[in-house]
């Protein structure tokens, strides 16, 4: 991952991967037969480690709208600590076969999503959240203003633009689906 902070992960050789890890080829080669396996060894510990931080997040809010929010902070703070995990994602995903890492990254988008669904339905019955609100497009929104603010730092090159940026994106997200008096 740390690689793939500084560069282009289809550029990135096992050499590379071994010398980082400050390990021999072979060495690596007897933990991950292929550099595809190795790849999804890196994104099944992302998902993990991104749906077990939001959790986290989300866990004490007292209102639906601060579960979203601590979930949204969670994961862009999860993103600025780690800067070649979108990298690596982006690259999996342009992949046109079906990898295992892509599997495993359409796995997390779905649970993910589901956990947005509950929090939201959770919130329009508690009245945070508009009622006539569609769960999935909220979900949808959600997911894809956060991967809009990666791509957007990952295009100036400048990570820290999504920690910036963060806050006033959420907020706009907020007034889309928030209840009305």
């Amino acid at each position: 991952m740390e690689l793939a902070g500084r560069q282009n992960p289809a550029e990135i050789t096992t050499t590379a991967i071994a010398k980082q890890m400050g390990l021999t080829q072979g060495a690596l080669f007897k933990h991950f037969p292929t550099k595809d396996a190795l790849v999804e060894t890196v994104m099944d510990w992302v998902a993990t480690r991104l749906i077990e931080r939001i959790e986290r997040a989300a866990q004490s809010a007292p209102t639906a709208i601060a579960a979203l929010e601590a979930m949204f902070m969670a994961h862009v703070g999860f993103v600025a600590e780690h800067p070649g995990v979108p990298r690596i994602l982006f690259g999996e995903l342009q992949r046109a076969e079906m990898t295992a890492a892509k599997r495993l990254a359409q796995r997390l988008l779905q649970r993910y999503g589901e956990r947005l669904g509950r929090i939201i339905e959770d919130g329009k019955r508690r009245g945070d959240i508009s009622r006539d609100i569609a769960t999935e497009a909220a979900s949808t929104l959600f997911i894809g203003t956060l991967q809009g603010l990666v791509m957007q730092s990952l295009l100036v090159g400048d990570v820290a633009l999504v920690r910036a940026r963060a806050p006033q994106v959420f907020a706009l997200y907020v007034r889309a689906i928030e209840a009305r008096p």
